[in-house]
């Protein structure tokens, strides 16, 4: 049989939710401030994952999130298929509820509908009962509502347009020794029971329970069926019981990584004879949690669909911090199973692994299909790249890796000599979270020079202090350019497993160069680090060319090259 190793999804994929159709599988997963949002991904096995598609291009309102809103935007999201159609609800803390709907998960998606306006309002799902009625639970956000710990159902119609009923608290976690951060409810019937899957304890610590009642408002009886134990996966928590074509259950949730983001394991789970679910690793008490386990058979592959046979396997035992992976049997490949992060720009439109800080405006990626794209150079810069809407990024891989791309440096064209009124700008490769660090050039006053730098802390600095400083003494480049008629320059960043990042650069195919010092990737606000490109310049009137166009940077393929 073949085995597989958590992470599946070893990057920044929080609060997944998944469902399965027939033989295929769907998750979605927050994505906060990114756009376009709402990520889509696709397996046939939960463990390989391709991410087809991106449900929601812009953010509502637009004006709002025509900047960056960290923390903000798309928080927890729920996918469900009822009738013959997909319905995605997500919770946007600061708007409300919203809902769209697909007939194809790849899209094309609705535009979003805001079902429950309201502060405050998180991680809805919606259940429709074998009644004929629908409803729809959610938790709530302190930070907005002044409310947390509970969870709501309120009564809606069955297309997700409306509320039909009053809400109540049918989970209140302030009576429940030693809950806290209670949110993230996924609803689901089964044998007669309702089934609350829900989180607490916090992103980094947490733990996961179930809930149970005969009546969809409770009272619910609870337990805790998934914790971290001897196991060295912090917070396991937050996500989604599947049910696999071959008849086996299984849960996958997320571990919270710092600069990593909140990656996703896949867990098994089984029905036990008391009618309760235990997730991971078991042991002989049934009323005992379950454990995260490192291993696992790829399901679909186990010798059997019973849930016993599932949990007695040696390769599912908990994973203690000094022991190694291992199973029996093939194994599936990291590189194979995560989503494609290279991209060659030979589209002309950006695939769906690229996403802006801010909602995108239409002339700010420019691919011809000829192996590069161009950014527009926006002027938006006031110091601070974590302000500059159009950084263009993606997640920061949780394995140790290496990101290139090239940044051509043309004469004639910003960045090179030849125009008389070079606009000041800068452009390069980012490594992006709270804190970031980047290497490019920048232009200024007609002069061109290779730069590495990173981020001030605001305290550090004060309001007049400088918003970044350098990490690499500057290179000037005008004496290269002006002997050719364009270089290459080649960037690149190395993350090591504890996320210090080294900077490299080169000009054309010479030697790489690394940067005089390294830089410590950190998370960014509820998501992890990026890999970004960018190009801005100061604010005012925008960059033009020699031809009067609008200024551009222009970056070669991008890949990314996992440490395995």
């Amino acid at each position: 049989m073949t085995t597989c190793t958590n992470p599946v999804l070893d990057a920044d994929w929080p609060d997944p939710d998944v469902v399965r159709v027939g033989h295929d599988y769907y998750l979605v997963a927050s994505s906060f401030n990114r756009a376009p949002g709402l990520p889509v991904l696709h397996s046939r096995d939960l463990v390989t994952w391709e991410h087809v598609t991106n449900a929601l291009p812009a953010l509502p309102p637009l004006d709002h999130f025509s900047l960056p809103r960290h923390g903000g935007g798309v928080w927890a999201p729920s996918l469900r298929h009822h009738d013959g159609t997909f319905y995605l609800t997500y919770p946007d803390p600061d708007h409300g509820i919203y809902v769209l709907t697909a007939t194809d998960a790849r899209g094309p998606w609705s535009a979003p509908h805001l079902l429950l306006p309201g502060r405050g309002i998180i991680d809805p799902c919606p259940l429709w009962d074998d009644d004929g009625r629908t409803y729809l639970v959610h938790g709530w956000a302190k930070s907005r509502s002044g409310v947390k710990n509970r969870l709501t159902l309120v009564e809606v119609d069955a297309g997700l347009r409306s509320v039909v009923g009053p809400s109540s608290t049918i989970v209140d976690g302030d009576v429940i020794p030693g809950c806290s951060t209670l949110e993230g409810p996924k609803m689901h019937r089964r044998d007669g029971w309702y089934w609350i899957f829900a989180p607490g304890g916090g992103v980094a610590t947490g733990w996961q329970y179930a809930f149970r009642s005969r009546d969809v408002c409770g009272p619910y009886e609870h337990r805790i069926v998934l914790e971290q134990g001897p196991s060295d996966v912090n917070g396991p928590h937050q996500g989604a019981w599947v049910e696999a074509a071959d008849g086996t259950d299984w849960f996958v949730h997320f571990q919270d990584r710092g600069p990593y983001g909140r990656v996703v394991h896949l867990q098994p789970m089984v029905w036990q004879a008391d009618g309760w679910p235990r997730i991971g690793a078991t042991t002989d008490d049934e009323a005992h949690a379950g454990n995260p386990v490192r291993t696992h058979t790829v399901p679909g592959g186990a010798a059997s669909a019973g849930g016993a046979e599932v949990a007695d396997r040696p390769d599912q035992a908990p994973l203690a911090p000094s022991a190694t992976p291992g199973g029996t049997g093939p194994a599936v490949e990291r590189a194979a199973s995560e989503p494609s992060r290279d991209d060659d720009f030979r589209a002309t439109t950006l695939a769906p692994r690229w996403h802006w800080q801010a909602n995108p405006a239409e002339h700010w990626a420019r691919l011809d299909g000829d192996g590069v794209v161009r950014l527009s150079i926006e002027p938006v810069d006031r110091g601070s790249l974590r302000e500059v809407p159009a950084v263009l990024g993606q997640q920061l891989p949780g394995t140790p890796h290496t990101a290139t791309t090239s940044l051509l440096l043309a004469v004639g064209l910003p960045g090179g000599p030849g125009v008389s009124s070079t606009p000041d700008h800068r452009a390069g490769l980012v490594v992006l979270g709270t804190a970031y660090a980047w290497i490019g050039i920048e232009v200024s006053d007609g002069v061109t020079h290779l730069v590495c730098r990173e981020s001030v802390d605001p305290d550090e600095a004060g309001d007049a202090g400088p918003a970044e400083r350098d990490i690499h003494a500057p290179v000037l480049l005008d004496h290269h350019l002006e002997t050719d008629a364009s270089v290459a320059l080649g960037l690149r960043s190395s993350t090591a497993a504890d996320g210090e990042v080294t900077f490299s650069w080169r000009l054309g195919q010479g030697p790489w160069q690394e940067a005089e010092q390294t830089f410590t990737a950190r998370e960014g606000r509820w998501i992890g680090a990026e890999l970004g490109l960018f190009a801005c310049g100061p604010v005012g009137p925008p960059a033009l060319d020699a031809s009067g166009s609008s200024a551009r940077a222009t970056f070669g393929p991008f890949t990314v090259t996992l440490a395995l």
